[in-house]
C-alpha cells in the first residue's frame, strides 16, 4: 500500500514512525501527485489543494474549517494534525467513512472515530476550551502557569499541564480555533492574556 503525504516535519515523523507494510510518499507540493499512491495525506497548505483522483481517499488536516465550507468531493475526509495528535492509535474524522477509507486506517494502525463535521472536531474544541480558561484564571490570579499544570496533570491525569498543553499545540492554532468556535458560542472567547500573549 502507497501513500502519497504532504507534510511539514514533525507532522510526517509523527505520521510515519513505526510504521510497516505502508510505503510513504513524501510530496515536495501540492501539485505533485502521486499517481501510483491508494491515499493522500495532505496535513498543510490545504487551501489550495485539489486532488485530481476523486475515488481514492484524500484525509486532510483541517482543524478550524469543515468539509462543508472547504466545499471539497465526497473522498476528502479531515483529521486533527495538530502536534502530538498524529501519534495517537484513534483519529477523530470528519467525512464519509469510506471502506477505502477503512482499509487506509486499518493498513496504519489507526482505529477511526468518527465525528460531526464541526470546527474543532471533539479534542480540540475541549482542549481548546480548557486552555483558554487556563490563561482565564492565570490572568485572573488564582495561580501561576506551573501551578496550573501541576494541578491539572494531578487532578484529572491528563498527559500534560494545560501551558505545556498549549506550548506543545501552538498558542496561535488554540487561538484560532477559539475564534471560529467565538461566532457560534461566545463562551469560546479567547482570554485577554492569551490575546496579549500573541502580540508581543
Amino acid at each position: 500500500m502507497t501513500i502519497a503525504v504532504w507534510a511539514d516535519k514533525n507532522q510526517w515523523e509523527e505520521l510515519t514512525y513505526g510504521s510497516t507494510g505502508v510505503n510513504w510518499i513524501r510530496l515536495e507540493d501540492t501539485n505533485e501527485i502521486a499517481m501510483a499512491a491508494d491515499a493522500y495525506f495532505i496535513l498543510k497548505d490545504i487551501v489550495n489543494f485539489s486532488p485530481v483522483d476523486r475515488e481514492k481517499p484524500v484525509v486532510i488536516h483541517a482543524v478550524t474549517e469543515t468539509l462543508l465550507l472547504l466545499q471539497l468531493s465526497v473522498n476528502v475526509s479531515r483529521i486533527n494534525a495538530w502536534p502530538g495528535f498524529l501519534k495517537r492509535s484513534s483519529w477523530e474524522i470528519a467525512g464519509n467513512i469510506s471502506i477505502g477509507l477503512q482499509t487506509i486506517m486499518t493498513a496504519i494502525n489507526k482505529q477511526i472515530i468518527p465525528v460531526k463535521d464541526e470546527p474543532g472536531l471533539v479534542a480540540a474544541r475541549t482542549i481548546a476550551m480548557l486552555i483558554n480558561e487556563a490563561y482565564f484564571a492565570l490572568g485572573e490570579g488564582v495561580s501561576t502557569k506551573e501551578e496550573i499544570d501541576i494541578a491539572m496533570q494531578l487532578g484529572t491525569n491528563y498527559p500534560y499541564g494545560l501551558f505545556t498543553w498549549a506550548d506543545k499545540i501552538g498558542v496561535q492554532n488554540i487561538y484560532s480555533l477559539l475564534l471560529v468556535l467565538q461566532q457560534q458560542d461566545n463562551s469560546y472567547k479567547p482570554a485577554p492574556l492569551m490575546q496579549k500573549e500573541l502580540a508581543l
